[in-house]
């Protein structure tokens, strides 16, 4: 008789290999995320976001020599104009039998894992609400419904790897108690009709069918029983993973679906948050702060576990930074690297000082190895996460990291990119802008300029004319 887990793996749409010690749900677990022909990606990990399929700062070439990014996590919605009124270039590109569009329009590599999503991550606040078979999403060109019909046939052309199911959350809004049981009824609308579409049809290519991640709402497990119990039931079969949008949706994954992979879009904001996500059993996770710290000009400077030096100097009242500001003209001499130790290209190969230049005169370069240098450091958190499970001391692991460390990052002090457009992040209403006016740079000019200007009439001629009126006179010098 054949294991329970190899007719598991028959069931799948995908041929997909998620090896973990238990289908535990909370507590922590190593893994192997396996697609065919694809890069395997040790769990936990994290996801890579983009920005229009690109990582911020860093060029395909540059990615693929100097970072270990494996996963990608796209947003459709960077890609459409007025959804549904315009065909956009990326699912008009021609292309040759079962190549992806996606991965030809993106210039990804053939062995990247794409994970195609309807909004970006984190997801701009959308002001319009979600219609009964559309979502809001963020165009080029403002905000849209995105049809779940136009939705699908926008999968079946673009071929992703991993595709994150729609689902009705309206970010940046508190639902009522009626706008939750719509919630979960849209949600699970969308699911089935998505899975059957995908899936459904006999005769199909399963191998060529994207990866189906069912989404968990942020809600309670009485408020989306019927929703859970169906999708450990009747769509099991089509299901590959879970997307999950707040850490406390760990502890209501049915035990029927705990052998899957989760994928956390929580936006955490500090290590400290990672660590206790994969307490709780995440396997796959965005985290927003590599970017945004790269964008600040600061480069991040922590280790797990703490080495013994840090545990044996430990002081309350010195909580070592997780993280240190280039813009700081301290290091407008330092010729040692961005971190003791570090292998990355960028302390292999460059100093604070040059980065503190760079930050300085405003070059994208700087950036750009900023982003190198965080990334590799949040690989190296990564890898020792996963040792620490597998060794069994990552709870006294956590426990010693979060005595160590501040509870969260220094405050930014310098300038970062100029945020254009749809790719910056709005965090409600009324909100003051976060770029200095590129345009008010004369205006102390202006303001001398015109308290040089006399409110008294002056006489429209010259020295003779002034003599002739009786308004000067001449003298011999």
């Amino acid at each position: 008789m054949e294991p329970e887990s190899d007719q598991l793996l028959k069931r799948m749409p995908n041929p997909l290999s998620v090896l973990h010690p238990a289908p535990s749900v909370l507590a922590p677990r190593v893994g192997n995320f396996t697609i065919p022909g694809r890069k395997s990606i040790q769990t936990p990990h994290y996801v890579a976001m983009t920005t229009r399929g690109a990582v911020s700062h860093l060029s395909p070439d540059v990615l693929q020599e100097h970072t270990n990014i494996s996963s990608l996590h796209i947003g459709l919605e960077d890609f459409l104009e007025k959804a549904q009124l315009a065909v956009p270039p990326i699912l008009s590109i021609p292309r040759t039998g079962t190549e992806s569009r996606l991965r030809k329009f993106i210039a990804a590599r053939d062995d990247d894992v794409l994970i195609l999503d309807t909004r970006r991550a984190p997801p701009t606040f959308t002001p319009q609400h979600n219609l009964p078979t559309a979502v809001a999403i963020l165009t080029s060109m403002g905000f849209h419904p995105l049809e779940a019909e136009y939705w699908l046939d926008s999968i079946e052309k673009l071929q992703p790897d991993i595709v994150i199911g729609i689902s009705d959350i309206m970010h940046g809004h508190i639902p009522g108690v009626k706008r939750r049981e719509t919630m979960v009824d849209r949600t699970h609308a969308y699911t089935r009709d998505a899975t059957q579409r995908l899936y459904g049809e006999k005769g199909d290519n399963a191998e060529s069918k994207p990866l189906y991640f069912a989404p968990i709402l942020p809600l309670e497990n009485t408020q989306q029983s019927f929703y859970l119990e169906d999708l450990a039931d009747e769509l099991r079969p089509a299901i590959s993973g879970l997307a999950i949008y707040e850490s406390a949706s760990l502890s209501i994954v049915p035990e029927e679906l705990g052998d899957l992979p989760r994928m956390c879009f929580s936006n955490t904001k500090t290590p400290q948050q990672v660590l206790r996500e994969v307490s709780l059993g995440a396997d796959l996770l965005t985290v927003s702060f590599i970017g945004e710290l790269s964008d600040a000009g600061m480069a991040l400077d922590f280790t797990f576990p703490p080495t013994k030096l840090q545990q044996e100097s430990e002081s309350k009242s010195t909580a070592q930074p997780l993280a240190f500001d280039l813009w700081d003209r301290s290091h407008a001499a330092s010729v040692t690297p961005i971190s003791e130790g570090c292998e990355c290209y960028t302390c292999q190969k460059h100093h604070r000082a040059y980065i503190c230049h760079l930050l300085s005169a405003k070059e994208m370069l700087a950036w750009s190895l900023l982003q190198i240098h965080n990334y590799h450091v949040m690989d190296t958190f990564f890898a020792a996460i996963r040792e620490s499970i597998a060794e069994g001391t990552f709870e006294t692991d956590s426990s010693a990291f979060e005595r160590i460390y501040a509870p969260a990052f220094p405050q930014q002090t310098g300038e970062g990119p100029r945020l254009r457009g749809y790719s910056s992040r709005v965090s409600g209403p009324a909100e003051s802008k976060r770029n200095a006016s590129a345009y008010g740079r004369l205006d102390e000019r202006l303001a001398i300029y015109a308290q040089s200007q006399s409110s008294v009439a002056t006489p429209d001629t010259n020295a003779d004319g002034l003599v002739e009126h009786g308004f000067a006179e001449k003298t011999e010098t």
